[in-house]
């Protein structure tokens, strides 16, 4: 008899209630010795994710996908001129509005800066001039003369401010302005010191006048000499810069036509409709711009470039001789004023007076400045004073080598004479008549320069933003053409 753990009876079989059919008991699962464990199963690697896609790819996708369709080709042609037709405007008008600023900047501010820096050049030279002279008349020193020294100093003062005024902080050409105006006192008080010496009969009043003439020399006329040089550079600058050819918005435009008319080729042989009256709009806005940019710059540069010929080149010529025989004058009165106390060598050895040295050299640059302005004159109103300046060049050489003689052969009275205007035919009547001539020649020059530049800058007025206007005509033209042909298909 089998019994149950612990010794008990077995109970007895149960019966189903609902079939009568005897069920035997459960009976709780025995221990028993644990399965053998399995071998790991391997995990499916993860999916790879697909690439993120740009959206430039997604547009492009999707640009591909319209381009098969003719609808979707008209849209794309539409935008395409459209963008081209805009993109040429905005060149033109950024272009043009850049060469419109560069030729206002040399009719109103460029050149009138380099004849500002000339001017002050020749104010300083001609105020040593003026101060050497008075200083030889002593007691006989005219009030004209006087008066002329004064206003030198004036305009040379005057002139600065200007040239500030219209100088980069900064600059070169600001530390130059400053470096004179520093010094421009103190040369007028050299010259006061020498002249009240003088008066009293010291001989002391030489040297200040001399140090006063090295400071102008020296330090005043190279100072304003680099002024001029560097305006003069900034004026080359923007000449260059007004009369550069617009080519990227030339080229822009010729594109923008040829796609117009490609445009159009293409409705008509489609269609076979003659004319699109939106793309006929933005071919005519496109011709239209194309042609007032071409033309009105073309002569924009015709007229700068001779505003530069007739006009820049002429008045840098006549500015050189007007220094030159400011520069002799000076060396010719103090060659009386040092009486052979500064001496040169020459490259043979031979020991010349310094001031007459100088003038010999400055009247060789004045003949030859002259010769040139002769050269470049283009009418008859300019040819004539210098013609006149010549004249009086030569009378002046003549009477100066008389008061020379005078003074090599020790009559520094009679030399003297001459020199400063007491005496019958005095060299400072001749070089007096050399300055008004090329005073005058400056004028007209000056006035050539700008009716000619004037002329250059109004033919560009009105071009950028005509230009402008004119490309947003012919983008609206262009897809209201390109509209009109998509209509078709709704």
């Amino acid at each position: 008899m089998t019994g149950t753990p612990g010794g008990g009876a077995p109970p007895p079989p149960s019966r189903d209630p609902v079939q009568g059919v005897p069920t035997l008991p459960s009976v709780p699962p025995q221990p028993g010795p644990p399965a053998p464990e399995s071998a790991p199963v391997s995990a499916a690697p993860p999916p790879v994710p697909r690439p993120r896609r740009t959206a430039f790819a997604e547009g492009f996708d999707q640009l591909r996908a319209a381009a098969t369709t003719e609808p979707g080709r008209l849209r794309i042609l539409g935008a395409l001129l459209a963008l081209l037709v805009v993109a040429f405007g905005s060149v033109a008008a950024w272009q043009m509005t850049e060469r419109t600023a560069a030729a206002d900047d040399v009719l109103h501010r460029s050149q009138p800066l380099s004849s500002d820096a000339a001017d002050i050049y020749r104010s300083l030279a001609d105020a040593n001039t003026a101060a050497a002279s008075g200083y030889l008349a002593g007691l006989q020193e005219k009030p004209a003369m006087r008066a002329g020294y004064e206003k030198d100093i004036r305009t040379a003062a005057a002139k600065l401010v200007t040239a500030a005024a219209n100088s980069e902080p900064g600059s070169p050409s600001a530390r130059t302005i400053a470096s004179l105006s520093r010094l421009l006192p103190e040369y007028k008080g050299l010259v006061e010191t020498a002249r009240a010496n003088n008066r009293q009969g010291y001989p002391v009043g030489g040297a200040y006048l001399r140090a006063a003439n090295e400071m102008m020399q020296q330090r005043m006329l190279p100072a304003a000499e680099k002024l001029y040089h560097t305006e003069n550079r900034r004026l080359g600058a923007d000449y260059a810069d007004a009369r550069s050819f617009p080519w990227a918005s030339l080229g822009l435009g010729v594109l923008a036509l040829a796609a117009l008319l490609w445009a159009q080729h293409r409705t008509y042989k489609r269609t076979n409709r003659v004319l699109n009256h939106g793309l006929v709009t933005a071919t005519a806005a496109a011709t239209i711009a194309l042609l007032w940019l071409t033309v009105s710059h073309t002569v924009a540069r015709a007229g700068l470039d001779d505003s530069h010929e007739h006009g820049v080149r002429s008045l840098t010529v006549l500015h050189e001789a007007r220094i030159a025989s400011l520069t002799a004058r000076s060396d010719e009165n103090l060659t009386l004023v040092r009486r052979g106390a500064d001496t040169h060598a020459l490259d043979d050895g031979t020991v010349v007076d310094t001031y007459e040295w100088g003038y010999d050299r400055q009247i060789d640059a004045l003949r030859t400045a002259l010769a040139r302005a002769a050269d470049l004159a283009d009418d008859k109103a300019g040819a004539q004073p210098v013609q006149d300046a010549n004249g009086f060049m030569k009378v002046w050489k003549q009477r100066h080598d008389l008061a020379r003689a005078d003074n090599d052969s020790g009559n520094y009275q009679a030399a003297r004479d001459r020199v400063i205007g007491t005496a019958k035919d005095p060299t400072s009547v001749c070089f007096d008549n050399v300055d008004k001539a090329l005073a005058a020649a400056l004028t007209h020059e000056q006035g050539e320069f700008r009716r000619a530049a004037g002329g250059g800058l109004d033919a560009l007025t009105g071009v950028p933003s005509g230009a402008a206007i004119l490309a947003v005509l012919g983008a609206a033209g262009a897809v209201l053409g390109i509209g009109r042909r998509l209509s078709e298909y709704r």
